[in-house]
């Protein structure tokens, strides 16, 4: 069976004379696309997979669209017979996510900020006039359907399933009540949708473009405002939120060549920062305590903290009061405290020893502390690599085999089991200071899925805990390692 890489590679060849060095996968978001960088001797490029079509075709659209009127956004060079695979210009590998977390709210942060709502008025603005909104993906507009969608996704994903007691029927008619008022918006312009620092991307020359915008449709510029000012992760404080609010509504109103009600814009635009946070904490529900994705659930905390304070320092302008009701239950000291994981400190007494082995030659470690045991994870149920060529001298840490595994094996689903079982224990022996756990990861040669499974729960802990880790391959001095050549 023809793999992503190959297909990528054909249709490339189909328009570009230049010869491929190699195919990089990029790590995966919340999308099911998937990502790949291809690499020639004098450019790169970004290639897209992805089996959602109609999807595929927004962005393609979009795309073209935008870039006849030089706004912020890629080119496309390539596009598949059957749209699954399109090749697009490459910004490189930074975010302004990234340069806000390396950096921290430097002034060159904040600038980089403020270019992105300037561009982002322009796309929003010039990408609007002749654009067909029959193309959208979902909604040709984001109006009142689009907003209840919106709040009882919060409602279904996040709200119930904290079963706490509350008035379902006046929280349906607040929820009618705050749609109606924020679908009356005088200004309706594309809608990004997604407008968040992980999408802008900041290129050598300190420049922002944007990526992932197949969700777009039309409607209130405030919308992509509050969702890159309120995101949870970049955590901006009211200084910077106000000011870059201000930022922006000076470029809207150039691009524009208009003056706005500001007092009304700023209203309304608390409005749609309450639904982007309801909106966000709907897919945290979803994908954390649905699907169990660790990731998701650990973002849960944050993203209430933000809720708090834009609950006690903002006014949306509209009387809801179950809605009120509701949100001051999300935002409980107790509520906030469910989700927060704890934290080990430096004088946490735990280690978490994680191990590789190989069931055929070196068989369960040993488990020297005085705990005694824990647990063993046998990762044989997965596709072994090992049976590949051009694995078999490579292990579960060279980046050829991480992509296989992640993408070609059921490995992600594996690990997101293990991540919840192990995270009770190692939770509950952090409270109650214990000093060992031992985590094992058994294959078949402990070269390839043992050894990705040990190091990926190393990081996942790490992370999540900051707790003491110590891993070992057991097997490593029987991996097959490349010979070299005599001489040499």
């Amino acid at each position: 069976m023809q793999t992503e890489i190959d297909e990528i590679k054909e249709v490339f060849k189909q328009h570009n004379d230049a010869v491929i060095n190699t195919v990089d996968k990029l790590p995966q978001a919340g999308s099911e696309r998937h990502y790949y960088r291809i690499n020639t001797t004098d450019k790169t490029f970004i290639a897209t997979y992805g089996a959602n079509i109609k999807e595929n075709e927004a962005f393609i659209y979009f795309s073209y669209h935008f870039k006849k009127k030089n706004l912020s956004t890629p080119e496309i060079f390539y596009v598949s017979d059957d749209k699954k695979i399109y090749v697009q210009e490459d910004f490189g590998d930074t975010s302004l996510l990234d340069r806000l977390e390396t950096n921290g709210f430097t002034d060159e942060v904040y600038t980089l900020y403020k270019k992105s709502l300037t561009a982002l008025a322009l796309l929003q603005v010039k990408g609007d006039t002749g654009l067909d909104y029959n193309k959208c993906l979902t909604n040709a507009s984001f109006g009142k359907q689009a907003i209840m969608a919106d709040l009882l996704y919060f409602k279904y994903y996040f709200l119930d399933a904290l079963r706490r007691p509350y008035d379902k029927q006046k929280l349906i008619d607040d929820f009618e009540a705050l749609s109606n008022y924020l679908s009356h918006t005088e200004y309706k312009f594309f809608m990004f949708r997604d407008f968040q620092s992980r999408n802008i991307m900041v290129t050598q020359d300190e420049e922002v473009h944007f990526i992932d915008y197949q969700g777009g449709m039309k409607g209130a510029p405030q919308y992509d405002v509050a969702s890159l000012l309120s995101q949870a992760r970049a955590n901006l404080s009211e200084d910077w939120k106000q000011r870059l609010l201000e930022d922006y509504m000076d470029a809207f109103e150039k691009t524009i060549d208009n003056q706005i009600d500001r007092e009304v814009f700023r209203s309304q635009y608390n409005g749609y920062v309450l639904i982007r946070m309801l909106q966000v904490l709907g897919a945290y529900g979803f994908r954390g305590l649905f699907e169990r994705k660790a990731h998701f659930l650990t973002s849960i905390p944050l993203a209430l903290e933000n809720l708090k304070g834009f609950f006690n320092t903002q006014s949306i302008g509209i009387a809801v009061p179950e809605f009120k009701k509701v949100l001051s239950i999300c935002i409980s000291d107790e509520v906030i405290q469910e989700f927060t994981n704890v934290k080990a400190t430096a004088d946490t007494p735990l280690v978490v020893k994680i191990n590789s082995f190989s069931y055929l030659k070196t068989g369960y470690p040993k488990d020297e502390t005085k705990n005694g045991g824990g647990f063993v994870f046998d990762c044989r149920g997965i596709l072994n690599p090992g049976r590949i060529e051009e694995f078999k001298t490579q292990s579960g840490q060279d980046k050829a085999v991480k992509d296989y595994l992640e993408q070609q094996t059921k490995m992600p689903d594996l690990l997101n089991s293990i991540y919840n079982i192990v995270d009770i224990s190692v939770e509950d022996y952090i409270k109650r200071g214990f000093e060992n756990l031992e985590i094992n990861f058994g294959c078949t040669g402990g070269q390839h899925r043992s050894v990705y499974a040990a190091d990926a729960v190393a990081r996942h802990l790490k992370n999540k805990f900051g707790v003491k880790i110590e891993v070992s391959h057991n097997n490593k001095e029987n991996w097959l390692m490349p010979q070299t050549p005599e001489g040499a």
